[in-house]
């Protein structure tokens, strides 16, 4: 009897001890207490039998517990990896995909600053100075850094500090707000039109590589762009142009003292055109006397009334002027050989074919027009033999009376 009261007493031990461990696998703790369930089994009333029937009872309800543990915490983990996907999936949506053209600025950046930022050969301020960015000029980001980056841009490659500069999106705001849009033509003979049809009248012809500025302020009807052309809105087929926004490229220090002496020859030539165009728009030194030229009284009348169309308000010199050029044609053997043939030849004095002169004639001459016509057709000349004339805010070189050039 000793000895099987050691037995069960053996086995009512190890059954307490494999309860505990499923207990713990089971429930991290959670399930029914082990030594609660077996202390209510009496070896002494319920013998090996009673603790047998107790430890599957036990390990059935612990399997259990078990189970139901594990699909909690299933759920949890799915719950979980939903949480994190939707949150991936909310901040992609929160942050806009890139455009193409944003895409392609990512790895560009602009010099911000008024007029140019210079590129070192080392990211320091004490380094050699390569070249210079200026603004409007766009770069390659070739290494990213945290005070200096390192870029290329033409024939430029060196450091720019970076608070002197946008970079990606910021690059491309900043190029949209301080750089052209232009149009550049890929064919030979692209027509610039008055509007926005096939049909509309052309202004102007561009060969294949010409640019011309576009207006983003205009409306435009599919297939077109508008562009600025002497002030004017017009249209390009969107068939035929590229459009781009015309940035610059850095130069480096040679290349930037070529640009520097080509623009000071260019200022020089241009002054010099100046001083020729000055030199031979002369003041009239005096009024020749040449052989008077025969006309009748409606030569004379006709002559006035061109010269008042032509020089009214102006000083007698000037008018003057004017009926000795229209004498000097009569007398070049280059024009019609009178004076009402010279006055109303096709194309040339345009009072004459607006009807500006016949209303004249019709109101009446005033005394200093007729009398420069008379002296016009006396002889009298101070324009040096001149038989043209135009405004000489035209730079036209020729002898300048008043606010007209005689050549």
């Amino acid at each position: 009897m000793k000895r099987n009261k050691k037995v069960m007493e053996s086995m009512a031990v190890a059954a307490l001890a494999l309860a505990m461990s499923i207990t713990s696998v089971a429930g991290n703790g959670r399930g029914k207490d082990a030594n609660e369930t077996f202390s209510n089994v009496g070896l002494e009333d319920s013998g090996v039998a009673g603790v047998a029937e107790t430890l599957v009872d036990y390990e059935l309800s612990a399997s259990e517990e078990l189970e139901n543990n594990v699909t909690v915490e299933k759920e949890e983990v799915y719950m979980v990896a939903a949480s994190a996907e939707e949150a991936v999936q909310e901040a992609a949506e929160a942050e806009p995909a890139l455009t193409p053209e944003e895409q392609e600025w990512q790895s560009a950046l602009m010099a911000n600053v008024e007029q140019s930022l210079n590129v070192r050969a080392a990211g320091n301020e004490e380094a050699e100075i390569v070249g210079k960015l200026y603004k409007g000029d766009k770069a390659t980001v070739v290494e990213a850094g945290s005070e200096w980056t390192k870029i290329q841009s033409g024939n430029v490659e060196g450091y720019v500090k970076n608070e002197y500069c946008v970079f990606g999106t910021d690059a491309l705001a900043y190029a949209k707000a301080n750089c052209d849009t232009v149009a550049k033509s890929t064919t030979d003979g692209l027509r610039i039109r008055k509007g926005q049809s096939t049909e509309s009248g052309v202004v102007k012809t561009l060969a294949a590589g010409d640019e011309v500025k576009v207006d983003l302020s205009a409306e435009t009807e599919e297939g077109w762009v508008a562009v600025n052309y002497r002030s004017a809105v017009c249209y390009v087929s969107a068939d035929y142009v590229e459009v781009s926004l015309k940035t610059g490229t850095g130069m480096t220090l040679e290349e930037e003292a070529q640009a520097k002496a080509a623009e000071e020859e260019a200022k020089k030539k241009k002054e010099a055109e100046k001083a020729a165009a000055a030199s031979k728009q002369t003041k009239s030194s005096g009024t020749t006397q040449g052989a008077s030229l025969a006309a009748s009284v409606d030569d004379v009348t006709l002559l006035a009334a061109l010269i008042q169309c032509e020089a009214g308000g102006q000083s007698y010199e000037c008018q003057l002027a004017v009926g000795a050029v229209v004498v000097n044609r009569v007398r070049s053997g280059s024009y019609p050989g009178s004076i009402y043939g010279v006055i109303y030849q096709r194309g040339q004095f345009s009072p004459a074919s607006s009807g500006k002169l016949e209303s004249r004639l019709a109101k009446g001459v005033s005394g200093t027009a007729y009398s420069a016509a008379q002296a016009a057709l006396g002889g009298a000349d101070n324009t040096g033999g001149a038989t043209s004339f135009k405004l000489a805010s035209s730079g036209h070189s020729g002898v300048v009376v008043g606010p007209i050039v005689f050549f």
